[in-house]
């Protein structure tokens, strides 16, 4: 990996990272963090796509560890595989995701990741109800059985696709209810699914309405995780495509908000804009978008009359 400056300084308050590759082992995806000029970092622990994982080394977890430490990054947040489905009422199918989901949360808490953000789940015609009762009831079940353990399992919103869950704030604040475990769960707000999903957040007054809506039905004191990305697709088209900041259908005013809201400040806010190509410059430009948009801190979280 070629050395390259990192982007402007970020301020005290303002988390930002990148999601980083682990291609040659987890304790590479801090130095890549580095070199990107990340203050907080996401990954996977494990392939994204397949089942099985490959075990952990010892040597890997303590340079990972050494790497974050030499980066100055924190938190790091964990990604759990695209495979899982909690909402699956297949049984199979379930307890395949069961097992997995089980393995992330112990691969998370052998790296000290503080965080594993999980989707809901999709339930596959079985019905919403009967999904979110499955997903509810799968995720205080493993919460449970890793009693000790520090990892919070942070639910993302989706883009409502095909039969996704969690599409909407009320289905959310349904499964915190349904897992009652308040110190071991959280949530992850994603802009271009929530934009997906019909969310309108393009104007300050638009993403003040729903931040007040997020407070009022789930609440922020459960905000663990901000995933920053812009959207392909328009206002409720149900699709999860995600472009780079300003470059997509939700625009830069929203982002300028988002960095300059003082009720997020302390939360990581994560990029996971597409990576063609040159992943460190990509990353840097965002980022450095995001830096320029939080310079502006006068307008953006007041209301307008």
């Amino acid at each position: 990996m070629t050395p390259r400056p990192p982007p402007h300084i970020q301020p005290d308050d303002l988390i930002l990272g990148a999601h980083m590759s682990i291609a040659g082992g987890v304790d590479l995806a801090p130095l890549r963090g580095q070199q990107v000029g990340c203050r907080t970092i996401q990954l996977f622990t494990k392939s994204s796509n397949q089942w099985r994982a490959r075990p952990l080394p010892s040597e890997e977890i303590d340079r990972f560890r050494a790497n974050l430490q030499a980066a100055a990054i924190a938190p790091t947040i964990a990604h759990g595989a695209y495979l899982i489905n909690l909402a699956s009422t297949d049984p199979a199918l379930h307890q395949r995701s069961m097992a997995a989901c089980m393995e992330e949360l112990e691969r998370a808490e052998a790296l000290d990741i503080p965080y594993l953000v999980i989707h809901p789940g999709a339930h596959m015609r079985a019905g919403e109800e009967a999904g979110l009762r499955q997903v509810a009831n799968s995720l205080r079940e493993l919460l449970k059985r890793t009693e000790g353990c520090r990892v919070r399992a942070v639910l993302e919103t989706t883009a409502g696709q095909g039969t996704t869950l969690g599409y909407r704030f009320e289905q959310i604040a349904l499964l915190l209810h349904g897992i009652s475990l308040p110190e071991r769960t959280g949530v992850c707000l994603d802009t271009c699914h929530l934009f997906a999903a019909g969310y309108d957040i393009r104007t300050p007054d638009a993403y003040h309405a729903v931040l007040d809506l997020f407070d009022r039905i789930v609440g922020i004191s459960s905000l663990k995780v901000i995933h920053l990305n812009d959207s392909k697709g328009e206002l409720g088209c149900r699709v999860d495509r995600h472009e780079h900041i300003g470059k997509g259908t939700i625009g830069l005013a929203a982002f300028r908000c988002l960095v300059t809201d003082p009720r997020l400040r302390g939360i990581p806010m994560i990029i996971e804009t597409p990576k063609k190509g040159d992943f460190i410059e990509a990353d840097q430009r965002n980022l450095s978008t995001l830096l320029d948009l939080a310079k502006s801190r006068r307008v953006p979280h007041e209301r307008t009359e």
